[in-house]
């Protein structure tokens, strides 16, 4: 819960960048000059790496959570697919995401729609590299039904290797929170492992929206 009260509250202060396009960046590398640290507790390092000529942005959590921000305005209609690339050196071993307990992640990558002043009202949709839960499964988040969770990747069978994603934003939104907003807020990537005190690194590449 306190990783998204902070991130609404992020949203409440600053005006936000309007972007509608064929294509909108909103991780390019090396350029991160847009994203905002948020530190819940301890402070996951991020660094900006080259692997194969590629530059990508390295997380390196040891029982911390913190996590980028980039407050940007989506349009949906014109770009609902979002897609990004990301790898994990291993999972966490022996945790339920849906507990409390063990609400943490190698690699996630989330969307955030303000309620504005309401900010109990703000919703999240977070992709998750999960350790646990089956692929394709979603749940809501251990510490708030304001949050949905996603598995696109589950457990090992893929740890090392660059998996390459692509989400249509506008259904989840519809499906996953019975929303029928079409524009979200801000964009948030996010290795954690406060909850079970384990260590694990992740690489993220690129975020874009596109219109297919």
């Amino acid at each position: 819960m306190k990783h998204l009260i902070l991130i609404y509250s992020l949203l409440l202060t600053d005006a936000l960048l309007y972007a509608s396009s064929s294509k909108v960046e909103v991780l390019k590398l090396p350029d991160i000059s847009s994203w905002e640290k948020q530190v819940f507790l301890d402070e996951t390092l991020y660094q900006q790496v080259k692997i194969d000529n590629k530059n990508v942005l390295k997380a390196t959590s040891h029982a911390s959570a913190s996590g980028l921000v980039r407050k940007i305005e989506i349009d949906l209609n014109e770009t609902p697919y979002m897609n990004w690339s990301w790898k994990v050196d291993s999972v966490l071993e022996n945790i339920n995401e849906k507990h409390k307990s063990g609400d943490d992640y190698a690699a996630r990558v989330y969307i955030v729609i303000s309620g504005g002043f309401f900010f109990w009202r703000s919703r999240a949709i977070s992709y998750t590299w999960s350790s646990s839960q089956p692929e394709g499964s979603n749940w809501l988040n251990a510490f708030t039904d304001n949050a949905v969770m996603v598995a696109m990747q589950s457990g090992d069978k893929r740890v090392g290797e660059w998996v390459y994603e692509k989400r249509n934003i506008l259904e989840d939104v519809r499906n996953l929170l019975g929303s029928n907003v079409t524009s979200i807020n801000a964009v948030a990537i996010m290795s954690d492992t406060d909850n079970s005190k384990q260590a694990v690194t992740a690489y993220y590449g690129d975020i874009y929206f596109t219109p297919d």
